[in-house]
C-alpha cells in the first residue's frame, strides 16, 4: 500500500468500465500497477486514459492491493474461480457487474479476499469524457458491513454516489437499469427512423424536446405522466398508428402494438382509463382487427 493509505490497484478487463474507474483512482492518488485483458485491441484507447500503465498477466493483478474485476456478466464467475488461486488474503477483490453481488466473488473470499460489488448507474463509453459522468452518478453497493467504509470512499473516490443495494435484490435492480436504459435505446432508434421518414432531418430537432419532458415527467409522475392516444382512448387513432408504422417497418407496428396494449392496462388500473375506453384500445391491438 502506497503512503497516506493510498492503494495499489490493478484493472482486469480493458473494455468501457475498467480504464475509466482505474483513471478515477489514479485521479484521486492510487497507484495503478497494471492492465489485462484476453486482447489488447483497445490499445490505444486504454492507453489515453491509463498512460504508462503496463499490460500484465491476469494473475499478477493480485499482486496488488486492489484487484478490480471490470469484465461482463457471464465472464466474470468463470474468471473468478480460474484466477482465485493467485489472490492473496486481505486484499481487495471488487466487481463491477450489475447483475451479480458477492456470491460470484465467493471463490476469492475463500481464500481471504476482501469482497466488493460496484456498479455505476451509467452508460460508459470508454473514453474520457465518461469520468465526468461519473461525478455524481449513483454507484449500487453490495457488500459485508464491516466493508461498507472502504466501498463509500472507493465510490466517493470515483466521484459517484454510493447506494446500498441488498445481495438478494442484485439482479432485479440491473433488469430495472436494463429495460429503461437499453429498451429506451431501441425505442427512441425506432421513433427516430419513423420520424425520418415523415420530416427527415428535422427528426431528431423534433423529438428531443418531446422525449426528454416526457422522461423527466415519467421519472416525477410514474403512470401520471402517460399522455397520447391511449390515455385518452382515442381508439382510431391507435388504429391509424399501427398502420402506417407497419407500412414503414413491421417490427416497429409490432413494438408499438406491445407497449400500447401495457400502456392501456396501467392506465385503466390507474384509474386514468375506462375499463370501456381501455377495451376500445386494446380491441386495436389485436392481429386481424379492422
Amino acid at each position: 500500500m502506497n503512503s497516506a493509505g493510498r492503494l495499489d490497484v490493478a484493472v482486469v478487463g480493458a473494455g468501457r468500465v475498467g480504464p475509466v474507474l482505474g483513471a478515477a483512482l489514479r485521479a484521486a492518488g492510487h497507484r495503478i500497477t497494471g492492465i489485462t485483458a484476453r486482447t489488447r485491441q483497445a490499445a490505444e484507447r486504454v492507453e489515453a486514459l491509463l498512460p504508462d500503465v503496463p499490460w500484465i498477466e491476469p494473475g499478477d493483478a493480485f499482486a496488488a492491493d486492489l484487484a478490480l474485476l471490470a469484465v461482463p456478466d457471464d465472464v466474470l464467475g468463470p474468471l473468478v474461480t480460474e484466477l482465485a488461486p493467485n489472490v492473496r488474503a486481505g486484499q481487495l477483490v471488487v466487481h463491477t457487474c450489475g447483475l451479480h453481488g458477492l456470491g460470484v466473488l465467493e471463490p476469492a473470499a475463500q481464500r481471504g479476499a476482501l469482497t466488493l460489488a460496484l456498479h455505476p448507474a451509467m452508460t460508459f463509453t470508454g473514453t474520457s469524457l465518461d469520468l465526468q459522468r461519473l461525478l455524481g452518478a449513483a454507484v449500487a453497493v453490495t457488500t459485508p458491513p464491516v466493508l461498507a467504509p472502504v466501498a463509500d470512499a472507493l465510490v466517493r473516490e470515483w466521484g459517484a454516489t454510493p447506494v446500498v443495494v441488498a445481495d438478494g435484490d442484485r439482479a432485479t435492480y440491473h433488469a430495472a437499469l436494463a429495460h429503461g436504459s437499453n429498451h429506451l435505446v431501441t425505442l427512441v432508434a425506432q421513433a427516430l427512423d419513423a420520424a425520418r421518414a415523415a420530416v427527415g432531418e428535422d427528426a431528431e430537432r423534433v423529438l428531443r424536446p418531446l422525449l426528454q419532458a416526457a422522461l423527466d415527467n415519467a421519472l416525477r409522475e410514474g403512470d401520471a405522466a402517460l399522455t397520447g392516444p391511449v390515455a385518452r382512448g382515442d381508439a382510431g387513432t391507435v388504429a391509424t398508428h399501427l398502420r402506417v408504422l407497419g407500412a414503414l417497418d413491421v417490427a416497429t407496428a409490432t413494438t408499438y402494438a406491445q407497449l400500447a396494449g401495457v400502456a392501456a392496462d396501467r392506465a385503466q388500473a390507474a384509474g386514468r382509463l375506462t375499463p370501456t375506453a381501455a377495451d376500445a384500445v386494446r380491441a386495436e391491438l389485436t392481429p386481424g382487427a379492422p
